[in-house]
């Protein structure tokens, strides 16, 4: 776990990684192609379980923030009730992160199959489709919303110098046992150290939370 120490980083050298920029986006165009296929299965078995819990839609999405700013539109699988947005405001003072991010570990607006697809983090399967379209990549920064980026300092928003991740190095690491500036500084040290070989060390302990879940929900 990095430091909680300022971490500034240099934006012209982030975008000059030419190399690894070419490398990343095609690994992502072939493996957000090849998951989509692969883990169809898996999607339909999500689907079934989520209408028979309650009936309601099987796909959310939601507007993030991504590379320089610039919003997206998200998709997960449901892992809420519906509405759940509209009972956020209530809620917001049981956040147990402090900082600009929502985190609450008992929210009960997660329903019985959200429970298990969060703590799997099966509910972010359908962000391969996110990073087909070159919205999101495979490893990086988790996408915030966009009232959490308006309480963002200069400091944080370095966080949105590269595209967000379906995972990264918070998510397989501190997750939710840290709080949000040492998210952002998880979030900055990989971006200053990030190369294929940290990608795919990411990579790998991600398949392993899918078996064996840390601190996510």
């Amino acid at each position: 776990m990095t430091e909680n120490i300022d971490i500034e980083l240099n934006q012209e050298k982030v975008n000059g990684q030419y190399g690894y920029r070419i490398l990343k986006r095609s690994f992502d165009i072939i493996a957000s192609a090849i998951g989509l296929v692969v883990l169809s299965p898996v999607f339909l078995a999500v689907a079934i379980a989520i209408k028979c819990d309650d009936g309601g839609p099987v796909f959310y999405d939601q507007i993030r923030i991504g590379k320089n700013g610039k919003k997206f539109k998200m998709y997960k699988f449901r892992s809420m009730r519906v509405n759940a947005e509209d009972e956020i405001e209530k809620l917001q003072e049981h956040s147990e992160v402090d900082g600009a991010m929502f985190k609450m570990k008992n929210d009960p607006r997660v329903t019985r199959v959200g429970k298990f697809i969060r703590k799997t983090s099966i509910d972010e399967f359908p962000q391969l489709l996110n990073v087909l379209l070159g919205q999101m990549s495979i490893v990086g920064p988790r996408p915030p919303l966009p009232r959490e980026v308006a309480d963002y300092t200069q400091y944080d928003k370095q966080r949105l110098y590269v595209k967000p991740g379906c995972t990264g190095l918070w998510q397989v690491t501190a997750r939710n046992s840290v709080g949000f500036q040492e998210m952002v500084n998880i979030d900055l040290d990989y971006i200053q150290r990030r190369s294929i070989w940290l990608d795919l060390k990411i990579m790998f302990k991600t398949v392993k939370v899918i078996f064996v879940p840390n601190e996510a929900y």
